[in-house]
């Protein structure tokens, strides 16, 4: 413990890591919500039903605040390239430079311009062009986590170009920006934010709903998030068995550490799958394991004798951490599964009639699961991002740069102090933003009313 606590480069990667896990709770709420203000929108200006206006209304505040989170949070993130690992900045820039450009200038800029006009044209624009704001500003936040997807993806599969005299020459821009990695890593974030984002919403909607405040508004809501949390969870699975086996083909250290699994399997034997593992680095097997016989062969190849790459195979300096992942990757499958579980009993509670705002508060221990269940949803984007990244070590650029050989030389003092200073600054504004939200769910919906300047607001 002493040791590492005396390792630079070990505390620039819990400063980036924490720093990293902070910031991504913004992105994708902001990504969710703009999806479902948009929605709440279009069913406004389609139908004229004023509720849907003020679901639009009263959620859009909560997004601001993710935003301006958003945006505090993302600058000592991207500082640190150059304060912490300036090597991989020397390295990486010609390519990364131009691609976290891209972001700002388009994703980001679009996202910022449609903002003001989506939150100060409520009364001010007609409908339909407030609708075409509030649309500009989701296709902004998914373009942004599009351009960071690229960055990230390509540091897990690099292409278009080779390394010389240390750094990273780019020969087809293309070919490296439609990277392996991207095409299923992206799908499968985005439906991560949607995804958590519904979950957020239903365990907010419940606890009011288990209180009987503002029944019918938080009815809406929570039916929103039992229908729309259940497809898109079902997708995430779907997205989440494509990258296992991308992962298996273009990463096999990761997969086989995050299996904890040893030994490649023969010809003619299925890899077996461990449901619980206690990892033993040092002497190369597993202390304690349950497993079951072909499954691992057939979650990474889709055949029970497919070939899986064992961590005997894979040079010790190459492997990544094991246990760390291993555990990740199953509560993220926890998690994911309870999502799913929660989504079928809310649809079945809602078949069966108990979603009404007359019989919607019995429903206590359905309500109560949606309430646990929300920050839980927030913990499977945790653990899905340590897998990804904490997998790929001990390469920033895979296969072509180690992490510890790009670190910035900085004291273990000053990335101390530098890591004390974001976390008391990280706690401070989450602070603020519950102070926030929690007094803009006490002010309710209720002073949500449509602009008395349009029709469409006054239909029944």
């Amino acid at each position: 413990m002493v040791q590492t606590l005396t390792d630079y480069i070990f505390l620039s990667r819990v400063q980036f890591a924490l720093t990293t896990m902070f910031h991504i709770i913004w992105p994708v709420l902001t990504i969710g919500l703009s999806v479902f203000i948009l929605l709440a929108e279009l069913a406004w200006v389609r139908t004229g039903k004023a509720h849907w206006y003020q679901q639009a209304r009263f959620w859009s505040r909560f997004f601001l605040l993710a935003f301006a989170m958003g945006v505090i949070s993302g600058i000592p993130l991207e500082f640190q390239f150059g304060t912490n690992w300036s090597g991989f900045s020397i390295a990486t820039g010609h390519f990364l430079g131009q691609i976290l450009s891209v972001e700002a200038m388009s994703g980001f800029l679009l996202e910022s311009i449609f903002l003001y006009l989506m939150v100060a044209g409520w009364k001010r624009l007609s409908p339909k062009l407030h609708l075409f704001t509030t649309a500009m500003v989701t296709l902004g936040s998914i373009l942004s986590a599009f351009w960071i997807m690229v960055a990230n993806s390509w540091m897990q599969t690099p292409r278009g170009g080779h390394m010389e005299n240390g750094v990273f020459q780019i020969t087809d821009r293309v070919r490296a920006i439609l990277n392996p990695d991207l095409l299923v890593s992206f799908p499968h974030m985005l439906l991560a934010c949607l995804t958590g984002t519904a979950f957020i919403l239903g365990g907010v909607a419940a606890w009011h709903l288990l209180r009987a405040r503002h029944t019918a508004f938080y009815l809406r809501v929570f039916k929103f998030a039992v229908a729309a949390g259940l497809l898109l969870a079902l997708l995430q699975a779907g997205t989440g068995d494509l990258s296992g086996q991308s992962v298996a083909k273009l990463q096999p250290a990761k997969l086989a550490a995050t299996e904890a699994f040893w030994d490649t399997n023969a010809p003619g034997q299925g890899a077996a799958w461990s449901i619980f593992a206690w990892p033993d680095e040092k002497n190369e097997r597993n202390a304690l394991e349950f497993r079951i016989p072909y499954v691992l062969s057939l979650l990474a190849t889709h055949d029970p004798y497919g070939r899986v790459v064992g961590l005997k195979d894979i040079p010790r300096d190459e492997r990544p951490p094991i246990t760390l992942i291993f555990y990740s990757f199953r509560i993220m499958v926890i998690t994911g599964s309870l999502m799913i579980l929660a989504g079928l009993l809310g649809l079945w509670a809602w078949r069966k009639g108990r979603l009404t705002p007359e019989r919607a508060g019995a429903q206590r221990r359905l309500l109560t699961f949606f309430v646990w269940l929300a920050p839980f949803s927030m913990l499977s984007v945790w653990t899905g991002w340590i897998m990804r990244e904490v997998g790929r070590q001990p390469w920033i650029l895979y296969g072509m740069l180690r992490t510890s050989d790009t670190a910035s030389a900085l004291t273990p003092r000053a990335v101390g102090l530098s890591l004390s200073m974001f976390l008391v600054a990280a706690v401070a504004l989450t602070w603020l933003f519950l102070a926030f939200s929690r007094r803009l769910l006490k002010e309710g919906p209720g002073r949500d009313v449509p602009p008395d300047h349009c029709d469409i607001g006054r239909r029944p």
